[in-house]
């Protein structure tokens, strides 16, 4: 049997990094992720799959269409809120199913699929993490965040610590989002070459230009009814084809009774709960959440439909987990795929297509196929939203241009989508890095942005000086833990450090995450007292922290208000918002 050109075999992409950490099996000294090669080693010499091809292209145009038709809805209302939170108009249903769907995305789906078939259940942490971060968000931050009237989830922190410390927290979550998209469209490109056999460049090309066309047109309105339909293709063509996986003739659950459920090694537990922490607490500080959240009618509407999505989110994982271990359980030289065997690791994040096309019938493996494209553009046009928003929002509309009207705002943000977008879709198809990259980003959402958003709503005497230096602290401590997958050798050797797997098993990231918090506070309540005091004069006060606690103390009486009166059934969070922001420019 032919074999194919063996691939990189230094692969590591963000779902291994995420739901797993290095087992006794796996070194850490990997080399970057590179998609053309990976997509050469596993493309067999079929022709082009016409039907296959035929029904992407019949949901792709389904897909275009109603976020046209409901992108006119956007049309109808010129508001730059209109455009980013939908007129705050969500309503459980269609919540429920754009916050699940913002969750479900491609790479959340490969790599519960991969996790489980290279390394065991017990490594599908992300499912778990990310939807009990999710469950939180409703509990606790939906509440506040909807209650008080917030446009973007970085409002609060630049309403706290000033236009340009706030923006300064945006930077991981910008590029978060940027690199999250271009790493989901390569994964497609590759996925959609194994199934249908067409270019991966092409599919990526065409790919982002739907999403970015409907999210042009109609912003979080097109955005958000285009996620109901892209679950409910996700819902139905992993629900319909796991079982395939599991009756194939080559598939016998016997070879994997020993490992499919995993093992953990003792003196790697703190790694894994540390991971296990970063899924569930750097899951919390994302904008594309938060923007569905805050467009939601009520805050009561916010945390039930969060709260169901969290649920929804896990149960999508079930079928990924499953037909993972089906592809570790599969005797591939019995099905027609045609590349190396046994599978190289390089070819683990790829086995939920593999078992879509090699373990399911042709109909149901294109009903696969058009489930993880539903998966990827319901990611990709979340986070071309959601970045294109913090740009509008609370770059150019609260540090450059504060007195830009609604229509400059509305173009602002439209070509905010067309640069985030492109940008996305040339780094999709010509970086090999894109999977390092957003690692690192991945990180600081939860070593940066968790205590920093968590102590800004819940900490009323926090200041700048305080979440300027938990920023440098978290963020330099983080650089000097090393990071093998982008050539960042540990400065600091914590406690059990493995030379010979080039690992930190000790749980290096909650410890500088917990570091910048007591930072944000100890620094804040110095500063706080050395000022109010008078031991340093009022005029050495560069960051205003002084003023900053007075306007912070106003606001928080202005939006107390708007709550109680949202709880009878009203809407005054325009006003709540309204308000805020003016004690914002009074702070600058």
């Amino acid at each position: 049997m032919r074999r194919a050109k063996k691939a990189s075999t230094g692969k590591l992409n963000l779902e291994r990094y995420l739901v797993c950490f290095p087992t006794p099996k796996q070194s850490r000294k990997h080399e970057e992720y590179n998609v053309r090669t990976t997509e050469t080693a596993i493309r067999t010499t079929m022709a082009i799959n016409i039907p296959g091809l035929i029904a992407v292209i019949a949901f792709y145009i389904a897909i275009l269409v109603i976020g046209i038709v409901y992108g006119r809805k956007t049309g109808k209302s010129k508001s730059n809120e209109a455009v980013l939170l939908a007129d705050r108009s969500l309503g459980g249903f269609v919540s429920v199913f754009t916050i699940t769907a913002t969750m479900v995305g491609g790479g959340y789906l490969n790599g519960s699929a991969e996790s489980a078939s290279r390394d065991g259940v017990l490594y599908a942490q992300a499912p778990v993490g990310y939807c009990a971060g999710l469950l939180i968000s409703a509990l606790l931050y939906a509440p506040k965040m909807r209650g008080e009237g917030y446009i973007t989830m970085f409002d609060p922190l630049q309403m706290k610590y000033g236009k340009h410390i706030g923006a300064l927290l945006i930077i991981p979550q910008i590029f978060g989002d940027l690199f999250w998209s271009a790493a989901v469209l390569a994964a497609l490109g590759a996925t959609i070459s194994i199934i249908l056999d067409i270019n991966a460049t092409l599919a990526i090309v065409i790919s982002s230009a739907v999403a970015i066309f409907y999210t042009f047109m109609g912003g979080l309105y097109s955005v958000a009814y285009t996620d109901v339909i892209q679950l409910l293709f996700i819902a139905v063509g992993l629900i319909v084809a796991f079982p395939f996986s599991l009756t194939h003739p080559a598939v016998d659950l016997e070879r994997v009774a020993d490992n499919w459920l995993g093992d953990i090694p003792q003196k790697t537990i703190a790694s894994y709960v540390d991971v296990f922490l970063l899924c569930i607490c750097g899951g919390i500080p994302w904008q594309a959440f938060y923007q569905r959240i805050l467009a939601c009618r009520t805050v009561r509407v916010a945390q039930i439909s969060t709260s169901i999505a969290s649920v929804f989110a896990l149960l999508m994982a079930i079928p990924a987990v499953v037909m993972g271990i089906a592809g570790s359980a599969a005797d591939w030289n019995a099905t027609n795929y045609d590349g190396p065997i046994p599978l190289p690791d390089d070819m683990a994040s790829f086995m939920l297509p593999l078992a879509l096309n090699y373990l399911s019938p042709l109909p149901i493996a294109i009903l696969g196929i058009g489930a993880i494209s539903a998966a990827v553009m319901s990611s990709a046009d979340s986070c071309i939203l959601s970045t294109s928003s913090i740009l509008t929002k609370n770059v150019y509309q609260d540090i450059i241009r504060p007195k830009a009207s609604e229509t400059e705002l509305v173009w602002v943000l439209r070509i905010s989508i067309l640069v985030v977008g492109t940008l996305g879709t040339l780094i999709a198809i010509f970086a090999d890095t894109i999977y390092g990259l957003f690692i690192l980003c991945s990180d600081l959402m939860y070593v940066v942005l968790f205590p920093q958003l968590t102590i800004t709503l819940w900490m009323p005497q926090s200041n700048s000086y305080g979440s300027l230096t938990g920023f440098v602290v978290s963020f330099g401590l983080r650089l000097l833990s090393g990071e093998p997958v982008l050539g960042l050798a540990p400065v600091i050797r914590y406690y059990g450090y493995d030379a010979a797997m080039d690992t930190q098993l000790f749980p290096f990231r909650t410890f500088i995450m917990l570091i910048g918090a007591v930072c944000i506070v100890t620094v804040s309540l110095l500063t706080n007292f050395v000022f109010s005091s008078g031991i340093i004069p009022e005029r050495y006060d560069y960051l205003k922290c002084l003023r900053q606690r007075t306007i912070s103390m106003r606001t928080d009486t202005i939006v107390r208000q708007p709550q109680e009166i949202e709880a009878f059934g009203a809407t005054s969070t325009m006003k709540c918002s309204q308000n805020g922001a003016s004690a914002n420019n009074q702070l600058e």
